[in-house]
């Protein structure tokens, strides 16, 4: 999942968030004795001079980075990187133009300001040959790079840097030496000097840290050194233990948030999480794939969203999502939809970056790596965020089957689903489901939504046609594709092989359901199969604006059209985006005198509409629908028959 925007649908954008939760998601430190604790562990204090990097298989120095943050009121990183052994032809140093789990091409080197080399303390000619790649003269070494960052994007994909807090992606900030990317990697991080009681919340393993987490970390490869973000500042830290691992939540903005958060719950609601998912993959003695894990938080004023890492996240959510002390045992909707947040980035852990498609094994991080199996990795993770919180605990069934609904409700809204089908949206992404626009909802469908009800429909689908369910099928994924021991792992999930896992573990050939419903466009059997299972579905009050296909902004007290919807009656009138609704039929209008009117109106009533378009007065008009049904509500069936009560167990607990 990604970031705030686009919304995670709930089952997220990883936003631009981590779609996901229907409408409501339109969403990764302990020292190297745990190993490189969350906690940064008392160690002797590092010195200034530049440590030895290890060397790598070539017997090389690796490159070694310095990151600094003394001018945090420019929100200016600088970084030094130092090379022992540079290109004898002249050195190229390249940055990723985007970052794992959020596929749009991003172009991180715009914010690098002034780079400069030298070698030997000598100035060496430095030129730009791409639009993220950089070359020196040849220089016999050690070579030198000094350069900066801005940094104020307060996402999860790239860097921030205030008087409040620091955080920064290594992908966004550190770059790459060319064809030493496999070499151990070493990177110091200095205090600032304004700031002691800053301290360093990272997973990237620690070799000589301070007790406030500054000083020498190290990673095996480019990779996995970018695969560690670092948040730095005044920083409330919850350490748990899910399964015997070590975990730990860090949030920052300590100075506020002290006492204003309840640390025992939400370490409690964490580990119900952590344990839940590690037995889901390994039931037979649950455990993770990783030596220790942690949530990086970022509390905001509305924020939402979240990356994944292999053995860290980092998240963004309301302030107020998160759960007080007074709260008692009660768990709002905020905190709820938090936690959600939190299980679908921990379940990435297993899914996308251990088991992961062909395309994207490995990354090349210098250009689009397309691919259509999203639907898989975001949208089966998208299903299994809220039916995690359930499993453990957190949520009543009634509040997951709103959460259900709400998914639902938000998939039906969107005309784009008749156009776009679940690979297309995977394999689009890059150019289209992170730079949504006024037509967006009808040529395109969120693959995390759409991708997490259709998992949705599998699993209910294998639950009553056979003795697997969709857990089956991701243990199978598992233990092929992911583990460290996993046959395939190095060569990745081929873009067609699920039909196949899905008959080896159930013995079903749903080869054409998947044609239908991921490579096509129908509709998902879902009201049948829940009906099936023990759920009763119906429909609410519809609702005008959605029925008139109008999705509207406040322009200064008028309505001012967002969207016009696929075949609505909007559309029919000849309404357009950016139109400023003046009046209907002769009536200063607003939401609420359009709902008025609609109470009064009757099937064919001809609606006339005056608006302004482009500084020029525009009349349109239309017959009026009858309004589509309303949003979908979900509940437990009272008196379901035995076989659906036995499926409705197994898969809701209720």
């Amino acid at each position: 999942m990604e970031s705030a925007s686009p919304p995670r649908g709930r089952m997220r954008p990883r936003m631009p968030i981590c779609v996901l939760r229907g409408a409501r998601r339109l969403v990764h430190i302990l020292s190297r004795t745990m190993p490189s604790s969350p906690t940064p562990v008392a160690r002797k204090r590092s010195s200034s001079a530049l440590p030895a990097p290890t060397p790598d298989a070539q017997g090389r120095q690796g490159p070694h980075y310095t990151v600094g943050m003394d001018d945090a009121l420019a929100h200016r990183f600088s970084i030094e990187l130092d090379l022992a052994s540079p290109a004898p032809q002249g050195q190229e140093f390249w940055l990723p133009v985007w970052i794992p789990g959020s596929y749009l091409v991003r172009e991180f080197s715009r914010h690098v300001l002034a780079v400069e080399a030298a070698c030997a303390g000598k100035p060496v000619a430095l030129r730009k040959v791409a639009k993220n790649r950089w070359r020196a003269a040849p220089c016999k070494g050690p070579l030198r790079l000094r350069w900066t960052v801005y940094a104020h994007d307060a996402s999860v994909r790239t860097a921030f840097l205030d008087a409040s807090r620091g955080f920064f992606n290594p992908s966004s900030l550190l770059l790459a030496v060319d064809g030493q990317e496999q070499a151990a990697h070493t990177l110091r991080i200095l205090p600032p000097a304004a700031q002691p009681a800053w301290t360093v919340a990272t997973t990237l393993p620690g070799v000589d840290v301070d007790a406030r987490g500054f000083g020498l970390y190290r990673a095996d490869s480019y990779d996995r050194l970018i695969d560690h973000p670092v948040e730095v500042g005044r920083l409330l830290r919850l350490p748990f233990r899910a399964h015997g691992v070590p975990h730990e939540m860090v949030i920052a903005h300590a100075d506020r948030l002290e006492g204003q958060v309840d640390t025992r719950r939400l370490a409690a609601d964490l580990k119900r999480i952590c344990e839940a998912e590690m037995a889901l993959f390994e039931p037979q003695r649950p455990r993770a794939p990783f030596k220790r894990y942690a949530f990086l938080v970022a509390p905001t004023s509305n924020g939402y969203g979240g990356l994944e890492h292999a053995d860290s996240t980092a998240l963004i959510c309301a302030e107020a999502d998160l759960p007080h002390p007074a709260d008692g045992k009660t768990r709002s909707a905020g905190y709820r939809q938090f936690l959600g947040l939190c299980s679908h980035e921990y379940f990435h852990a297993w899914n996308v970056k251990r088991i992961r498609p062909q395309a994207l094994t490995p990354y090349d991080l210098e250009r689009e790596n397309m691919t259509s199996l999203l639907w898989l990795f975001e949208g089966f993770t998208s299903y299994y965020d809220d039916l995690i919180l359930r499993r453990a605990g957190l949520l009543e069934p009634q509040q997951y089957l709103d959460l259900l609904a709400r998914a639902i409700n938000a998939v039906q809204a969107t005309p784009g689903r008749h156009v776009q089908s679940l690979a297309d949206a995977s394999f689009d992404a890059w150019i289209k489901f992170y730079r949504p626009d006024e037509n967006t909802p009808n040529v395109t469908v969120s693959y995390y939504a759409l991708g997490g009800l259709f998992a949705l429909a599998l699993d209910l689908t294998l639950r009553m046609r056979s003795k697997a369910t969709l857990d089956d099928v991701m243990r199978l994924l598992w233990r092929r594709y992911g583990r460290d021991d996993a046959p395939l792992r190095d060569q990745g999930l081929a873009e067609d092989a699920l039909p196949a896992l899905v008959r080896e573990v159930s013995g079903l050939d749903l080869r054409g359901f998947f044609a239908r419903h991921v490579d096509g466009t129908a509709e998902l059997p879902l009201q049948r199969l829940l009906a099936a299972i023990g759920v009763r579905w119906s429909h609410g009050k519809a609702d005008v604006l959605t029925g008139l296909g109008l999705r509207l902004d406040d322009a200064q007290g008028w309505p001012k059209v967002r969207q016009v919807l696929a075949g609505s009656w909007s559309q029919q009138a000849g309404l357009s985006p950016g139109d400023l609704l003046l009046a209907v039929n002769g009536e200063r209008t607003s939401p609420e005198h359009l709902k008025r009117l609609h109470a009064r109106a009757r099937m064919g009533d001809l609606w006339q509409v005056h608006a302004m378009r482009d500084a020029r007065l525009v009349q349109l008009q239309a017959p009026l629908p009858t309004l589509p049904q309303g949003p979908v509500q979900l509940a437990l069936a009272d008196k379901p028959p035995a076989r659906a009560l036995r499926w409705r167990k197994a898969w809701l607990g209720a």
